[in-house]
């Protein structure tokens, strides 16, 4: 690739928030409803961008419905989104839009985050049709950017569309997991996309809570990997000087150039707080930090992340 496509490249996804509020958690009923629309509300204040899908919830008091009534109290606030859809088909997409945005009462999402699956998906990879097809709903101004959802499971559908070219010009990123503890993506498309500039965002900034969380509590990690994971990084994490977590994995996500945002959830305001403090100015970790973790994610990636079922982590 050119210098030429690298410079392109580097603007793309540049307007994005550096730090997305991610709305999962607006969808727990542990949570008053009334507080997770307020904190959905002054989430609209700070003028950040949102994350958010129909998947979090969207019958009465979940998650889309509690979007809705912040986004109700003052329509002049309503943020920039990056909205899931998903489907094995060009009609499910178009669906999950109409779904999203009706529950929303939104006209257009400023990107789409491409969950492919199924014929769609080696279709997409193929460069076929579909692609076309996506194209014309942008081009009806119902989708401004699209990013590709990537797990460790669909590597190779993202992996085949880059070599295929199949995304050039059309993808303006990659989005998956990616915090100290979970960088899924194979390695192999992991390289590709570091040589390729493809900007990224990063999601679940803090990995599911502090690591001293994940590493001690019985039963706060939701999967064994995740506490084992956290007893090899929080030596790494202590030894950092780095005053809490969340400063931790921003900084993280951050230090690799290509990363344009992390999306992190809360319905928690001191939480929410944190994030909007550890992004404010954003400092690189040290080089030494990042390539222990790197290293340790290379070999997670290969012994565990990709022979894992899908959705089993």
């Amino acid at each position: 690739m050119n210098a030429k496509n690298f410079s392109k490249k580097s603007v793309l996804l540049n307007d994005v928030s550096p730090f997305v509020y991610g709305t999962t958690r607006l969808g727990h009923d542990s949570i008053p409803f009334n507080e997770r629309v307020d904190i959905a509300k002054a989430a609209m204040d700070t003028r950040i961008w949102f994350h958010a899908s129909r998947q979090y919830g969207e019958g009465e008091n979940g998650a889309m419905d509690a979007l809705k009534k912040a986004f109700d109290s003052d329509r002049k606030k309503v943020p920039n989104m990056i909205v899931k859809l998903e489907g094995s088909s060009i009609n499910e997409i178009k669906e999950d839009f109409k779904k999203n945005t009706q529950l929303l009462d939104i006209d257009s999402i400023q990107i789409g985050q491409l969950c492919l699956r199924g014929e769609l998906a080696e279709d997409f990879a193929n460069g076929g049709d579909s692609i076309k097809d996506l194209e014309k709903f942008r081009t009806k101004g119902w989708i401004k950017r699209y990013v590709l959802e990537v797990f460790p499971w669909t590597s190779d559908i993202a992996l085949k569309a880059l070599k295929n070219g199949a995304t050039e010009g059309f993808i303006d990123g990659f989005i998956f997991y990616f915090n100290p503890l979970q960088r899924f993506v194979s390695n192999e498309l992991w390289d590709l996309l570091i040589e390729n500039a493809e900007p990224i965002i990063a999601m679940r900034t803090v990995a599911g809570g502090p690591v001293h969380k994940l590493r001690d509590e019985p039963g706060f990690a939701w999967k064994e990997y995740l506490h084992e994971r956290a007893t090899q990084i929080a030596p790494i994490f202590e030894k950092s000087g780095v005053d809490n977590w969340t400063e931790f994995c921003v900084r993280f996500a951050h230090s690799f150039a290509q990363v344009r945002a992390t999306v992190g959830s809360t319905a928690n305001a001191f939480n929410f707080n944190e994030y909007l403090i550890a992004s404010e100015q954003i400092d690189p970790l040290p080089q030494k930090i990042i390539d222990d973790i790197s290293k340790l994610q290379y070999r997670w990636s290969e012994e565990t992340d990709m022979n894992a079922e899908p959705w089993s982590m």
